[in-house]
């Protein structure tokens, strides 16, 4: 394949064609009968492939973390590619308001939207992966969306249990997309409520500043000591003040709700986000600017 266009696309060609998928085509849909989105209005953001970041996951989360040269090396069995052409793109895709107030109002289970979301929602998630990958495609940039990707694998992190070789919310972090709260979901502009996807391309973006230092610089918890609305949501235990039990969630979801989605949905599914919803970083980042410096600050300072 000959050289990749770069000169043809730029970041807001990027999010556009992002944006436009997300609010015209007829994939971006619960599958209830009404033709009703599952999300909206995505945020999107960008990283270095040669940003640090990517080489400090293998150390924080594990060897099997993949890299954005790896990945894209590998794929396209080009071992010269610099990491310096290689852009990472990260999306934000929102849960609809309805979304959200449904499962605010669940203490156990999922709301039927919320559980459509998460299994129909991430087959929206994937189409928009592809869709990336084939319009840079059209313009000769080579990409792959690494959570489609053979490499794409689940593993055993030593320190954080239950992983994987290539983390979405990790790369939004990266992308100056949001950071982690105590319930180890990312916070965005957004909020919590969402889920997140990314491509990484031989294209050069301009990274999107991070506005943060600290990975867990938007949560009330950590910046505060206050808030930890989280806890009390999570129908099993599995959040506290240490911070997520991802094995007792996992326990949760399957066989917990795989079964009540089946029985009451009439649908194979899962799903909960009960500690993603009802709580003040549902739909923002719950700090105020200042807030924000002062969290910043003390983590520098620690």
């Amino acid at each position: 394949m000959g050289k990749e266009s770069v000169s043809e696309m730029n970041g807001q060609m990027v999010e556009s064609l992002i944006r436009d998928f997300i609010e015209n085509d007829p994939a971006n849909t619960l599958e209830n009968g009404t033709g009703e989105k599952a999300f909206t209005d995505p945020l999107v953001g960008f990283a270095s492939g040669a940003d640090p970041l990517f080489e400090d996951f293998k150390e924080h989360v594990g060897p099997f973390s993949v890299t954005p040269w790896e990945l894209f090396a590998v794929t396209f069995r080009d071992m010269r590619i610099n990491v310096e052409e290689l852009t990472v793109i990260s999306y934000i895709l929102p849960q609809t308001q309805s979304t959200k107030k449904d499962n605010r109002k669940e203490g156990v289970y999922p709301s039927e939207r919320w559980a459509r979301a998460r299994i129909f929602g991430e087959k929206v998630n994937d189409a928009l992966r592809k869709h990336i990958v084939r319009c840079l495609a059209d313009r000769n940039i080579r990409a792959i969306a690494p959570a489609l990707s053979p490499m794409f694998s689940r593993r055993i992190s030593a320190r954080y249990g239950f992983s994987s070789t290539w983390s979405e919310r990790h790369a939004a972090y990266a992308a100056g997309l949001g950071t982690f709260g105590l319930c180890d979901g990312l916070i965005t502009p957004a909020g919590k409520a969402m889920r997140t996807g990314s491509v990484v391309a031989r294209i050069s973006l301009e990274p999107t500043p991070r506005p943060y230092r600290a990975h867990q610089a938007y949560c009330l918890y950590y910046a505060k000591g206050i808030c930890g609305k989280c806890i009390k949501r999570c129908p099993v235990g599995a959040i506290s003040e240490s911070g997520k039990d991802k094995s007792a969630c996992a326990d949760h979801i399957i066989p917990g709700t795989s079964r009540f989605v089946r029985e009451n949905y009439g649908f194979d599914g899962y799903g909960c986000g009960l500690c993603q919803t009802g709580v003040p970083c549902e739909s923002r980042i719950p700090l105020s600017a200042k807030d924000r410096a002062d969290a910043e600050e003390s983590a520098g300072d620690g």
